[in-house]
This record gives C-alpha cells, sequence and structure tokens, in this order.
C-alpha cells in the first residue's frame, strides 16, 4: 500500500475511534496531529511511495538506564495501564527496533489520550527515533507539559533527551525547571540534583 494512504488512513481511523468514544476535541486532534507530523519525517527520511532505506538505520539497538527506568516510575508510576505500553515500547528499542517501539507508545495515545506518561513516552520515543529533538518529539512534549503544567516528568525527560543528543545547554533549562517542580518530599528530587551538578561540571571542562 502506497505510504501516504496508509498514513491518511490511519490518521482518519483513529478520529473516528476517538470521536466514537466520546474524547474532547482537543485530545483526539492531538493525536491526529502528532500522526501528522510522523507523517512529514516520513516524507523527509522515505520519500512516501519510493522505495528506499530510511535516513537512520531501525535495527541498531537503543541503550535504555535502568537507572532512568526506575526514576520513570517513580515520577510517573508503576504497573499502569498507559505505563505498560512505555515497557513494551522499551524493550521494542532495546531489540533494535526504533520505529515499532515508537508506535507502541502511539498505540497507547489511541486508547489514553490523556495521559501525560503516554506524552511523555512518546516525545522520548520520537527522539530515539529520530536522533534529535525533532518537531515531533518537542509536539509530544509540548503536550504533556499541556496535560499537566505541574508535573516535572515532562520537562525533566524533555531536557534527558536534549542531553542524549549532546545539546547540554537545553538540557540544562529543563532539568531546572524539573528540579523547580519535584515536590521537596520526593523520593527522586535529590537524582535530579545531582544530575544538574554532574552536568554543570562537564559544560564548565
Amino acid at each position: 500500500m502506497n505510504g501516504w494512504i496508509a498514513l491518511v488512513l490511519i490518521a482518519g481511523l483513529t478520529g473516528f475511534a476517538f470521536a466514537c468514544a466520546g474524547a474532547g476535541r482537543v485530545l483526539w486532534s492531538g493525536v491526529i496531529a502528532a500522526l501528522l507530523f510522523g507523517a512529514g519525517g516520513y516524507a523527509l527520511q522515505q520519500h512516501a511511495g519510493l522505495s528506499g532505506s530510511p535516513a537512520r538505520s531501525d535495527r541498531e539497538p537503543i541503550v535504555i538506564d535502568p537507572t532512568t527506568t526506575m526514576l520513570r516510575g517513580a515520577m510517573l508510576g508503576q504497573f499502569t495501564g498507559d505505563g505498560a505500553y512505555l515497557i513494551a515500547s522499551d524493550a521494542l528499542m532495546r531489540s533494535g527496533s526504533r520505529r515499532s517501539g515508537t508506535k507502541a507508545v502511539l498505540l497507547g495515545l489511541t486508547r489514553y489520550p490523556r495521559s501525560q506518561t503516554l506524552w511523555t513516552g512518546y516525545g522520548t520515543a520520537l527522539a530515539q527515533h529520530d536522533g534529535t529533538m525533532s518537531p515531533a518529539a518537542s509536539f509530544a512534549f509540548d503536550q504533556a507539559t499541556r496535560l499537566a503544567p505541574e508535573h516535572p516528568a515532562p520537562p525533566y525527560f524533555r531536557g534527558l533527551a536534549y542531553a542524549e543528543t549532546g545539546d547540554f545547554g537545553m538540557a540544562r533549562r529543563y532539568w531546572l525547571q524539573a528540579l523547580a517542580l519535584c515536590p521537596r518530599e520526593a523520593s527522586y528530587r535529590r537524582q535530579i540534583a545531582v544530575q544538574l551538578t554532574t552536568l554543570d561540571a562537564a559544560m564548565m571542562q
């Protein structure tokens, strides 16, 4: 099937399913927009409808730090319905299937469109897939922030995505935001503070 036709069908069916479920327009339109951002990346990387290879290998495994996974669980909860999609995505990323890992989170969003956990995870997955803070990844983190403006997870993981691409200045900016939003009694507050100190030391060298 032509790539563009497939993308349009997916977007249309997703919107129809959300409408039938009674989801608010802002929420389901956000997921549709995420699909369209993906379509833009598809066009740029693969020239939809033509044969060819993606710009990045889909078989290169992603190294997922267990400490980061534990921190995510502390911030967003573990063994939740929406969190299960992130666990599946992690497994796919580790196996080298970046595209499937990203799609796993998007699948979760069709069921939990109000999940800031999944929007945060989708931003992370897209940044890992694209190897940069792409417009699609930035959009996903923006959605997470809109849903939970006082939660430290969206800025923290956005900063982590920047750090992983070598943009330490932007990483520091978002980690400072995350630290400011952390409750003083939160178990993960100290870890974020230590990471900020380590980042500052690295930037001074």
